[in-house]
């Protein structure tokens, strides 16, 4: 980990680093924007001889960021057990397309996730299905690149015990870490938007894989599907229903977490952002939904 001096400006710089390990650990901005805040706050009340005794602020933060982490992944599960449908990861918009206004507060977190393959929905959705140490190695070590003998002083285990739980975790992830899709998935996604505009059932069965899934997350704050709707065909169906009833509703090509994405919104409010994966064909073969207005919070400074 970086070696830093202990002044406030330092300390203070490594906020970016913590907030973009923090999200991709817990895919919530929000949780990360937390995980972060109560490390520098550990660091704060530490007194001031045992600041000057840490030789490297920046790795005690990560370190005390990561067991914060940890520990909300663990809660997490049983609270995501009791949330309303499908839960996703919150999606990050790229600051370049939308305008942040004449704010001059606390930079939002979204503006300082670094937006690479690591941050894609379909990464963080594998993320989502290893257990809370699995992720924190994986995370810490095949992203960041930090060794295992630092590893070790966030999980509390031994850097084999930590080597072993990367590896397993690795296991989860389909072949290299998700490569962000270039020109591809901006044509493949633009389809998409046209052909729901036109409410164009045959075309979009066309560009849907026949065993596409679509997951929606709207967190029972707003209306949408419970569970995922499974196959091409009824996916078409399913958009071409919605398109009927979204009076007003605008779609915009837009970047979500790095890569080509659809964002519907109504009088200038995001209502919806849309994340896609594509199959080896090129046809859509994942589609994520959210629409939990508590998720879409980065997405409401638009330009």
């Amino acid at each position: 980990m970086k070696e830093t001096g202990a002044g406030v400006g330092a300390i203070a710089g490594e906020r970016r680093q913590l907030i973009n390990v923090a999200y991709r650990l817990l895919g919530s901005l929000a949780e990360a924007e937390d995980a972060v805040q109560e490390a520098y706050a550990r660091w704060y009340a530490l007194p001031s001889s045992r600041r000057d005794e840490v030789r490297s602020p920046g790795a005690w933060l990560t370190t005390v960021t990561g067991r914060i982490c940890l520990d909300v992944l663990g809660s997490a599960r049983a609270r995501r057990e009791r949330y309303v449908g499908a839960w996703l990861p919150e999606p990050v918009p790229d600051h370049a397309e939308w305008g942040r206004g004449g704010d001059e507060g606390p930079a939002d977190p979204a503006d300082q996730v670094v937006l690479d393959e690591s941050v894609t929905m379909a990464f963080l959705v594998v993320l989502e299905s290893m257990t809370p140490a699995e992720r924190v190695a994986f995370v810490l070590h095949d992203v960041f690149r930090y060794p295992f003998t630092e590893v070790a002083d966030v999980l509390g285990r031994t850097p084999s015990a930590c080597k072993q739980l990367a590896a397993s975790a690795r296991r989860r992830v389909r072949g290299p870490a998700a490569p962000v899709p270039g020109v591809g998935q901006a044509e493949a996604v633009r389809r998409v938007k046209e052909a729901w505009e036109s409410k164009d059932i045959a075309t979009l069965v066309d560009l849907l894989d026949p065993a596409a899934v679509m997951t929606a997350d709207g967190g029972g704050l707003v209306g949408t599907v419970l569970r995922p709707v499974e196959g091409g065909a009824r996916i078409a169906q399913y958009m071409v229903a919605i398109a009927d009833k979204a009076l007003g509703l605008e779609l915009l090509e837009r970047s979500v977490n790095g890569v080509p994405g659809l964002v519907a919104r109504r009088d200038g409010t995001v209502m919806t952002v849309a994340s896609f994966e594509l199959a080896d064909d090129g046809r859509v073969a994942r589609i994520w939904v959210v629409r939990n207005p508590e998720k879409l919070r980065p997405w409401l400074r638009d330009g």
